[in-house]
């Protein structure tokens, strides 16, 4: 049975609905966590204190007992600083690329001198894990390999459980973009030997754009520790926070506001403890009710329990679509770039986007949208949507 409540009622009339695949909605309470008077975050020593109990939280969500850093920027400055913390010129770096991100990866890595290495596979699926496997019994040699967890594109989340474990064995330190799964999909960084993980604030957690966060194994910092040359930067150097809470020294002044706003939403999705199964069966619901109403999904398997990647029907336009649904509607979706630029459309449920009636409003402006262009639909999306909750 479809619930709604009334404060999900109000936000839509007020604002437009952001189901888009982060950045996503932000709650009141975290907002109003935003207004907190700030001190001063370099001299006061209770802020180090909260900056690493909200540290802790996030170790939670991450099944860690490694060290978590929060940094100030959005998820690519964890994804560059991961890059130029752990590669010197001339280090072999495999990037295992199945989508945009995956891709894009390799070109952080060329950046601070990599030797990128690509191990290519399927942009409609998640990586095979026995085809990586078959190229790593002929080329191990890697210093440092890169992995998408969710290719937020197509809507595709690969297997880090079983490609973490694989790349160890052949004493391979991984970095994992975990930006769009983190809050949404499990993930368990000690039990499956992930070396530096990387989360946004954006996204499933549902705070606002700015952080990221990232975890950081024992393998990780020895590579850090020992380098040959000194790391070619400061702001993207993970190695300058080594000792950050025993010297009571960050080594910038913190956003104080944000971190207050994260923490606040971290403690709003720990106080769920059914938000990956939420997010599983949400997403189920939607990806069933676009295959029954007669649409087209991009991928053809490893579906994201966080996005979902659908194909723009002939006979109306991507850009068509958006306008009539933030017009009409006042609900937000989002296209994709690259190779994708206007081949597909993309539902984002995750964190606070992630509640039946959301999802519910989002597919019944989509439904009559696409109708409005005569496109022919087997049934009404957002009622296969109930049917499937």
């Amino acid at each position: 049975m479809l619930h709604t409540s009334k404060e999900g009622a109000d936000m839509i009339m007020r604002h437009p609905l952001i189901m888009t695949p982060g950045p996503t909605q932000v709650h009141e309470e975290v907002r109003r966590a935003m207004s907190i008077e700030p001190t001063n975050p370099d001299l006061d020593e209770n802020f180090f204190e909260f900056y690493k109990n909200t540290c802790n939280k996030i170790k939670r969500l991450l099944n860690t007992n490694n060290d978590v850093l929060i940094l100030d920027g959005e998820g690519i400055l964890g994804l560059e600083a991961a890059c130029a913390s752990l590669i010197e010129p001339g280090d072999r770096v495999l990037c295992i690329d199945n989508g945009i991100f995956g891709n894009g990866f390799g070109d952080f890595a060329k950046m601070y001198g990599g030797n990128v290495v690509y191990f290519k596979s399927d942009y409609k699926k998640s990586i095979d894990i026995k085809e990586l496997e078959e190229f790593l019994k002929e080329d191990s040699d890697f210093k440092v390999a890169t992995l998408v967890h969710c290719e937020t594109p197509a809507g595709i989340v690969n297997p880090v459980d079983e490609i973490c474990p694989l790349l160890k064995k052949y004493g391979i330190v991984s970095i994992i973009d975990s930006v769009s799964a983190i809050g949404g999909e499990l993930v368990k960084v000690d039990e499956w030997n992930m070396d530096i993980v990387l989360g946004g604030s954006q996204k499933c957690l549902s705070a606002p754009p700015g952080l990221t966060f990232l975890s950081i194994s024992d393998d990780a910092w020895n590579i850090i520790s020992n380098r040959k040359i000194p790391i070619a930067g400061f702001y993207c150097n993970i190695g300058v926070w080594k000792n950050w809470y025993e010297d009571k020294w960050f080594p910038y002044t913190q956003p104080i506001s944000d971190i207050y706003a994260l923490d606040c939403a971290i403690d709003r999705l720990l106080s769920k403890n059914d938000y990956v199964y939420r997010h599983k069966k949400i997403a189920n619901a939607v990806r069933m009710a676009i295959v029954n109403s007669g649409l087209s999904l991009y991928p053809l398997e490893g579906f994201s329990n966080t996005v979902t990647t659908i194909l723009v029907p002939e006979g109306v336009s991507y850009r068509n679509i958006y306008n009539d649904m933030l017009k009409d509607h006042n609900i937000m979706i989002a296209g994709a770039f690259d190779y994708l630029k206007d081949k597909v459309l993309r539902i984002g449920h995750m964190g606070e986007n992630c509640y039946e009636e959301k999802l519910y409003i989002t597919l019944k402006a989509l439904d009559s949208t696409l109708r409005k262009y005569n496109i022919k639909l087997k049934g009404e999306i957002h009622k296969y949507f109930i049917d499937e909750i």
